[in-house]
């Protein structure tokens, strides 16, 4: 997940610390093997890097204990590896985590408190009226060429290409306020300010976007758009990769590994006043799936994993007698769930994305909801998470500051099902088998990516729950990148079971989902020509909800509007919610500096990180 941070009114920043310390009391964890796992080891004192000049240099100097300098670090990424190494194209989680190793924002976020804290800024402030940014840049920091970063690379990054389109535009779609998008200007060379037509609390957080060094990107802004989408794809050379992270690019072997390997250059120094980071390489094997990614942790080829819950009882077993320890970091952030197409228009060539006859029942609230009673929320903990989580009904994290509490959750209810589809006509046959009213047999395909064997697992249980019902659910796990094409490009799906990243402190970044044009409103996407063509009430009112909680700046005022979106999407089904895991982290101990938080993870501090 990108880390990204806003701090609008300081009573903003004060809810938000006070609602993280609640978390972990608030979540009830029920597993035993969970609370074998507790959360003492959390490091609630660690002290993010601090800036110091010297020379007339701006670093940020490292308040951890001076470590060693060299080793390795291995992680892993499940799937096919990534896509780009274009921060401004990324579209799947795995191309975010190796572009966000090689780029950094103006800001990133305290991994305690949620503070908006400076990166590749020395400082920043915000006017009066909440509608000017000012962003103070650090002074003789060095891109990997040895280029000074200045405000002429702030100003085209924003200008050049997010403004301008180029990529992804995601980011760009996120911040237009009543149409308009802010405005960005160069000061002198170390300040730049951005004008907001109105005050916009999730902007200083969207500043932890990627910077791009202008002497680099230029030349492929200058090519257009086309150009632009293969720029730094996977064949690029390492050497051609001009970035400011602490690590750089060392080697990408397809399907096999990715290897980083530290920034001379890098900004961040100990109270030596030497440069940081103290490991030479970081990698990350492409490992395939998940049961691939233990086997090779067990093997000693990992050096960190994060367990399935039907693994936690096991390590936790084996944790005294070995070389690792494991870290409870509470609730994830990021949301599972079930989606349902109910795109009910033609393709250019006059064909329907979605069959007529499932549009009918996909539009069907009634069918919604009893799919929603059907499945086994609590089985699906039990049996797939190891009892390591908690049922989830709402779009926000169970560890969201946001999270609508009135929204009671509820158990299965196969009665309540089928007195719902009868409702709308449906009925079954003496064999079984749900029939709709025009005597149509209710079938479809329920699509997930291959490999993530949890919810490869889930479909299976979510496949018998249905059929309960008399549906016939062809269960189908396709490779990832197929699956994204059918979700954003083509339209051609039924059902999908997918996951999406998240902050427990931000509900906007999420924007891009539910507003009606946004770039991952799958359950309704829309080419752009087709702009919002076939707008359902609700989707209205859902754009009407995070647009305005946007432009309030007060937590009160804003999580009003956030509880009403989590209550349409409660209420109208279009993604149905499964279970909120609880993330269980192993690292092995020869790693130093380890400051694990709920917010930043094991490794938010990578910098920092060495072994002996």
């Amino acid at each position: 997940m990108t880390r990204r941070v806003f701090r609008v009114l300081l009573c903003l920043a004060v809810v938000a610390l006070i609602c993280k310390a609640c978390i972990v009391r608030d979540i009830p964890i029920k597993s035993e093997q969970t609370q074998s796992v507790n959360q003492s080891n959390l490091s609630l004192n660690y002290t993010p890097p601090q800036n110091i000049n010297i020379d007339g240099v701006d670093y940020l100097e490292s308040q951890s204990p001076i470590g060693t300098f060299g080793g390795t670090l291995v992680n892993s990424t499940i799937g096919e590896g990534p896509k780009t190494f274009n921060p401004f194209n990324c579209k799947d989680n795995t191309s975010s985590i190796m572009a966000g190793t090689m780029y950094d924002g103006l800001v990133t976020t305290h991994p305690i408190t949620g503070e908006p804290i400076p990166k590749l800024a020395k400082s920043f402030s915000i006017s009066p009226d909440g509608k000017v940014y000012t962003i103070n840049l650090r002074k003789g920091i060095k891109w990997t060429d040895g280029k000074e970063i200045t405000a002429d690379d702030v100003f085209f990054t924003w200008n050049n290409i997010i403004f301008a389109g180029y990529g992804d535009t995601s980011t760009r779609d996120s911040l237009y306020i009543n149409g308009e998008l802010p405005k960005v200007r160069k000061i002198d060379k170390y300040t730049v300010n951005f004008t907001l037509p109105q005050p916009y609390a999730p902007f200083l957080r969207m500043l932890s976007t990627a910077i791009a060094p202008k002497h680099a990107f230029a030349p492929a802004v200058q090519k257009g758009k086309k150009y632009f989408d293969s720029f730094l794809s996977t064949n690029t050379k390492p050497q051609d990769f001009v970035t400011s992270g602490a690590f750089k690019l060392k080697e990408y072997v397809p399907a096999q590994r990715v290897v980083f390997e530290r920034n001379p250059n890098y900004y961040e120094i100990n109270k030596k006043g030497e440069k940081l980071p103290y490991l030479d390489k970081l990698i990350y094997l492409i490992v395939g799936d998940l049961n691939n990614q233990v086997l090779k942790f067990e093997a000693k080829e990992l050096d960190i994993i994060s367990l399935q819950g039907s693994k936690v009882a096991r390590y936790k077993s084996l944790e005294p007698h070995s070389d690792f320890k494991l870290y409870n970091l509470g609730p994830d952030t990021g949301t599972m769930y079930l989606s349902l197409n109910l795109n009910n228009r033609k393709d250019n060539k006059g064909k329907y994305y979605v069959e007529p006859i499932k549009q009918k029942w996909f539009s069907d609230l009634n069918f919604r909801r009893a799919i929603d009673f059907a499945i086994d929320r609590k089985n699906m903990v039990l049996n797939i998470a190891n009892g390591i989580g908690e049922p989830l009904f709402t779009p926000e994290s169970l560890n969201s500051i946001y999270l609508n509490k009135n929204l009671k959750p509820y158990d299965k209810n196969i009665t309540k099902s089928k007195e719902l589809l009868k409702k709308s006509g449906f009925y079954t046959d003496k064999k079984g088998r749900l029939f709709d009213k025009d005597g149509n047999r209710v079938e479809f395909n329920l699509y997930t990516n291959a490999g993530n064997t949890e919810r490869e697992a889930i479909g299976v249980m979510i496949k018998q729950d249905l059929e309960d019902l008399g549906m016939k659910v062809n269960f189908k796990p396709i490779e990832f990148n197929s699956l994204v094409n059918k979700l954003v490009s083509t339209f051609d799906w039924d059902m999908v079971i997918m996951g999406l990243t998240g902050s427990p402190l931000e509900p906007n970044g999420g924007k891009n989902v539910w507003l009606s044009d946004g770039r991952l409103h799958m359950f309704n996407m829309r080419t752009e020509e087709e702009g919002k063509a076939g707008l359902l009430t609700w989707e209205k009112e859902l754009d009407e909800m995070m647009n305005k909680g946007a432009l309030v700046t007060k937590f009160e005022d804003r999580k009003k509007y956030y509880d009403k979106y989590q209550e349409i999407i409660y209420t109208q089904k279009p993604m149905i919610y499964i279970y909120s895991p609880i993330s269980i982290v192993a690292v092995r101990n020869k790693f130093k500096n380890i400051y694990p938080t709920s917010l930043g993870g094991v490794i938010h501090n990578i910098e920092e990180i060495w072994t002996h």
